[in-house]
């Protein structure tokens, strides 16, 4: 069991994506401050699961790509949720437009995550750097300030307002600099890693 816990830490993001999505739907009072609070505990799986493995001496390649895929999944699949939820008790998530931004993360998510197969068949594991650590942190504060809305909105009853005005535009600042940083990383990996994979 100690053997297995970290890799049983880091896919739990998955089942708690899917609970946390289907709680953003439901407007009852105190589910949305209970999305909050498991999308917290997905946080903390992130770090729980790498710390337990290097502590145990059990880091192994598959524990890291994994580890990458399922923040991925968890953050992209947030990100996609709070643009076709639009908006909750009449308080806008996010624009429209920030659909496009997704489709940017997405795009540049899949492409990665690709270049990483490419390598694996070679035998070359292509580990995280540290503008693609950057852009995960900034996506989960954004993807936690938005998840803070239907909290104040819904189990708080504010919807409207200097405090939800600031939440908003705090989440849709921190979303478009995700995006940002996600496409430059992105780009700066391909530099990197692309001309070596090309030629290998």
């Amino acid at each position: 069991m100690k053997q297995h816990l970290p890799n049983l830490l880091t896919l739990s993001r998955i089942p708690l994506l899917f609970i946390i999505v289907a709680l953003l739907f439901w407007e009852i009072k105190g589910v949305a401050s209970v999305a909050l609070v498991l999308f917290v505990i997905a946080g903390l799986t992130d770090w729980l699961d790498g710390a337990l493995a290097r502590k145990w001496g059990i880091v192994s390649d598959f524990g890291k790509y994994m580890d990458a895929l399922t923040d991925k999944i968890l953050i992209t699949g947030l990100m996609i949720a709070v643009v076709v939820r639009g908006e909750v008790s009449g308080v806008l998530l996010v624009p429209w437009w920030f659909l496009f931004l997704v489709l940017l993360v997405l795009s540049r998510e899949f492409l990665i995550s690709g270049m990483r197969m490419v390598a694996a068949k070679k035998g070359i594991f292509l580990g995280a750097e540290k503008a693609g650590k950057q852009k995960t942190v900034t996506q989960i504060v954004a993807v936690g300030i938005l998840l803070l809305i239907p909290v104040l909105a819904v189990d708080f009853g504010i919807v409207e307002g200097g405090a939800l005005s600031l939440t908003q535009w705090a989440g849709w600042g921190f979303f478009v600099l995700a995006t940002f940083l996600t496409v430059s990383s992105g780009w700066k990996y391909f530099r990197k890693y692309g001309p070596q994979l090309a030629s290998s």
